[in-house]
């Protein structure tokens, strides 16, 4: 009786050591279960906030003096050429120093372009855009704008892309819209170093562009102005609501050439 009594209480000991270590597998495997699922939510989450609030939301920067507005796509591609656009401060922010930076980012495999628009419009004026950046060096697939829009027929454009090819001219005046013959005027930005200005001058019978070596208030000695062109054909946009806009985007949403991150800098903005 005794020694049944004795395996019995070892039995039960065992029994409970069996039943207890059971119990912690189990409470492991919940635990490890528990962890990755929240892991993946967390991933989830953070891929649905790029998606829903770090590009969807709109919002303001103070620049130059201006408001303006700072655009979002959300989960969608949209124009120009099917990018994504994103409203995160790593894609659009005003520095220390009043500089506004726009960058081409990548997240989670995705390339994120950026955009911010003037909140007024002040149609026939003089708009003098003094850049801070190698927009002459930007990657064959990156696009810089410097432009006034109301819609795709009504827009004017300063722009510096090879438009894919390497040996492409890499910069623009156009009106749009551009195929027709005399709208758009091509040559080569040849900067000495990051600032430049470029100016649209937009009259009711003319548009006049400059593109100059260095920040200038003033018209610069000739050797500093690379390049001016006048238009003077049927397409002047008339005065609407067209707003100031700066864009960097991708040629047709192809991702740059040397996969590298790409920033332009505007040290500042006036219209004169």
């Amino acid at each position: 009786m005794g020694r049944y009594c004795a395996d019995f209480r070892r039995k039960r000991r065992d029994t409970g050591v069996e039943t207890n270590i059971k119990m912690t597998t189990s409470f492991l495997l919940y635990v490890n279960f528990m962890a990755i699922s929240l892991l993946l939510l967390s991933c989830s989450d953070n891929r649905k906030d790029e998606i829903n609030s770090g590009q969807s939301l709109q919002r303001s920067v103070s620049f130059s003096g201006f408001e303006w507005r700072v655009d979002g796509s959300g989960s969608s591609r949209i124009n120009p050429r099917h990018n994504y656009f994103s409203s995160s401060e790593e894609n659009v922010w005003v520095d220390t120093k009043g500089n506004l930076h726009l960058k081409i980012t990548n997240r989670n495999g995705n390339w994120y372009c950026a955009q911010v628009t003037l909140k007024e419009s002040f149609a026939y004026n003089k708009y003098i855009f003094f850049v801070s950046s190698r927009v002459d060096k930007l990657d064959k697939n990156v696009v810089g704008g410097l432009f006034t829009y109301l819609d795709d027929m009504n827009e004017i454009d300063i722009e510096f892309s090879r438009w894919g090819v390497k040996n492409n001219l890499n910069s623009q005046f156009t009106i749009q819209p551009a195929h027709r013959e005399g709208n758009n005027y091509r040559f080569d930005l040849d900067l000495r170093g990051r600032q430049s200005t470029h100016i649209i001058d937009w009259k009711k019978d003319r548009i006049d562009f400059a593109s100059i070596r260095g920040h200038h208030s003033e018209r610069p000695p000739e050797r500093k102005i690379i390049k001016e062109w006048s238009y003077t054909g049927d397409d002047i946009p008339d005065v609407s609501d067209e707003k100031v806009m700066i864009n960097l985007w991708l040629y047709n949403g192809m991702p740059p050439s040397n996969n590298k991150e790409t920033e332009m800098v505007i040290r500042a903005f006036r219209i004169e």
